[in-house]
């Protein structure tokens, strides 16, 4: 019977064709820093050349790691308009960089709200032995979820986590400068009753698209106005209630920035549902530039949440973990995207 692994190259071959020890293939193979760049070509040369494919369960079982990324996000089906975007944005930005380091991907959907989740998370990370856990928001400033990742002991970066001063350990977007620039740019048109949607008071990094608004309006010398402020809990349905509750004010604004694409949504449903028409009457803007935002009718103005690039850099601090530090490396901008929504005031 023929045997496949019979005439499988091995690494004592690749190490005799490029000329160097068994050690030193098995860093290449592995991505381990430190390997000339001309000793690294000529390792991948032979592997190219003998077809050499290391063994997966003897590489683990060798280096007592699983080269496994895990990466950790929350259930988009527990949504009233379930978004597969943001996930495959994510999936998009660590697998990029697991194959640039020939890692492998476990991705993982679990709800936060199931009182369960925390022996959920325990069991995978038992059973698979991951060698980082990427942690998405809103997970990441989830407690529960937190502490279950920190009892495992395994390496993890966080992506927006919510705090004022980026950790070392995480990743995250410009929130509150980008939407100060967003309530600028409505200002910029005319619009002086601007008002704004905040989004789930449990996501912390989204109560920094609040702090960023109220940026924006003291920055084009407007005043807060607690009338013109809303709390929505990141649904389609709480932005309307939003815009029902904004738009039936003596003086209306002429501008609703909504924390997130789904209440955005909600927001023009409602103004359309009451004859004001987007952007004659109103301008809408959003966040997160969801496929939602191209769907809806006018298309939405958003901001451009860099979710792919967030994911591709958590992954390589867990990949490569002396590239970890503390500046702005880890802030990954965001970037507003001008649609139909917005305009200047009649």
């Amino acid at each position: 019977m023929y045997n496949p692994d019979a005439t499988r190259a091995t690494v004592d071959d690749v190490a005799q064709a490029a000329g160097v020890s068994i050690k030193t293939v098995s860093r290449v193979v592995n991505r381990e820093p430190n390997v000339r760049a001309a000793t690294r070509e000529r390792v991948e040369a032979a592997i190219t050349s003998l077809n050499y494919r290391p063994n997966a369960s003897a590489r683990n079982l060798a280096s007592a790691r699983s080269h496994i990324i895990a990466l950790i996000y929350d259930d988009p089906s527990a949504y009233e308009a379930p978004s597969s975007g943001y996930v495959l944005s994510l999936q998009e930005g660590a697998l990029r960089a697991c194959r640039a380091a020939n890692r492998e991907l476990l991705i993982h959907p679990c709800d936060y709200r199931s009182r369960k989740v925390s022996e959920e998370l325990q069991t995978l990370f038992a059973q698979t032995r991951p060698d980082g856990i990427v942690l998405a928001a809103p997970l990441s400033n989830m407690p529960k979820i937190v502490n279950a990742v920190k009892a495992s002991g395994i390496p993890c970066v966080s992506l927006s986590p919510g705090r004022a001063k980026v950790p070392a350990n995480a990743v995250v977007t410009n929130d509150q400068d980008i939407c100060a620039e967003m309530t600028a740019y409505l200002a910029s048109l005319g619009h002086q009753r601007i008002a704004f949607v905040q989004g789930d008071a449990k996501h912390k990094a989204v109560s920094n698209r609040f702090l960023g608004y109220l940026d924006g309006l003291s920055a084009s010398g407007l005043a807060r106005n607690d009338h013109y402020v809303v709390q929505g809990d990141s649904s389609i349905a709480s932005g309307e209630r939003g815009a029902e509750q904004l738009l039936s004010l003596p003086q209306p604004p002429t501008a609703i920035f909504a924390a997130n694409d789904d209440m955005a949504a909600g927001v023009t449903r409602a103004a359309l549902r009451r004859g004001v028409r987007i952007p004659d009457d109103l301008s809408v803007a959003g966040f997160d530039d969801s496929p939602l935002a191209q769907l809806v009718f006018p298309a939405l103005t958003s901001i451009r949440q860099p979710s792919a690039a967030m994911a591709q850099r958590a992954t390589q601090l867990l990949i490569n973990p002396d590239d970890i530090d503390n500046g702005g490396s880890n802030v990954v901008p965001a970037s507003i995207v001008l649609r139909e929504s917005t305009g200047p005031i009649a």
